[in-house]
C-alpha cells in the first residue's frame, strides 16, 4: 500500500477499535459456567477488565503507528501479526466486560490517539528501537496482567482464563521482538512508560 492507503487503513482501524465490536480469530478462552460473584466482586472484576480493554485499545494504536513509520517490511509484518493477536485480546476483554455487566472506558478515543502518536515516534527512531519499544511494552503488560491475576476474585475463573491467555501471548510478542533485533531501552524511557501506564490504569479503572 502507498502512504495514503496506509493512512486511510489506520483511520479505519481507529474507528473500528474505538466504536465497533471486534471479532476474535481464536476461540474465547473463558468457558464454563459463570461464578457466583458478589456485586462488589463483579464490579471489581469489570473494572480490571476495562483497564485491560484500554490496554488493548492502546496496543492496536501503538502497532498501527509503528507499522506506519517503519521502513522494514519484516518488522511491519511482525507488528501486524502481533496486532492481529491483540485484536483477539480486545474482543475477549469486551466480551468479558459485557458478561460482568460493566462498560468500556469513555476515554477510548483519547487512549487510541495518544498511543498512536507514541507508536509513530517509536517507528521513526529506527527498527532496533521500534522493536525494543515493542518488547518493553509487552514486558510491562505481562507484569501488569500478572498483577491483575493477583487482584481478580479467586472464583472468577472466566476472567482469569482470559488474562492468562493474554499474558502468554504478550510474553511471546516480547521475545519475538528481541529475537528480531529489538534493543534494550534506556532506563529513563522505561520509567516514563511505567509512569504513563500507571496513569492510564488509574484513570481507566474509573472512567
Amino acid at each position: 500500500m502507498n502512504r495514503l492507503d496506509q493512512l486511510i487503513t489506520t483511520f479505519d482501524l481507529g474507528l473500528r477499535t474505538v466504536f465497533a465490536s471486534p471479532h476474535a480469530g481464536r476461540p474465547y478462552p473463558a468457558t464454563g459456567a459463570e461464578a457466583d460473584l458478589s456485586e462488589a466482586e463483579r464490579a471489581h472484576a469489570a473494572a480490571l477488565m476495562r483497564v485491560n480493554h484500554v490496554g488493548e485499545v492502546c496496543a492496536q494504536a501503538l502497532y498501527a503507528g509503528q507499522a506506519l513509520t517503519t521502513k522494514n517490511e519484516q518488522v511491519r509484518g511482525e507488528l501486524e501479526q502481533a496486532a492481529r493477536e491483540e485484536t483477539d485480546h480486545l474482543a475477549w476483554c469486551e466480551t468479558r466486560i459485557n458478561e460482568l455487566g460493566g462498560r468500556k472506558s469513555l476515554l477510548n478515543p483519547l487512549w487510541f490517539g495518544g498511543a498512536f502518536g507514541i507508536g509513530v515516534v517509536a517507528g521513526l527512531l529506527g527498527d532496533k528501537w521500534n522493536l525494543g519499544f515493542l518488547a518493553e511494552t509487552e514486558r510491562q503488560v505481562e507484569a501488569h496482567l500478572d498483577g491483575h491475576l493477583q487482584q481478580l476474585p479467586e472464583a472468577d475463573a472466566k476472567s482469569r482464563a482470559v488474562v492468562e491467555q493474554m499474558k502468554t501471548d504478550e510474553a511471546r510478542h516480547a521475545q519475538t521482538a528481541v529475537d528480531h533485533g529489538g534493543a534494550p531501552l534506556p532506563p529513563p524511557v522505561k520509567w516514563a512508560m511505567q509512569f504513563a501506564a500507571n496513569v492510564m490504569r488509574q484513570t481507566a479503572s474509573r472512567i
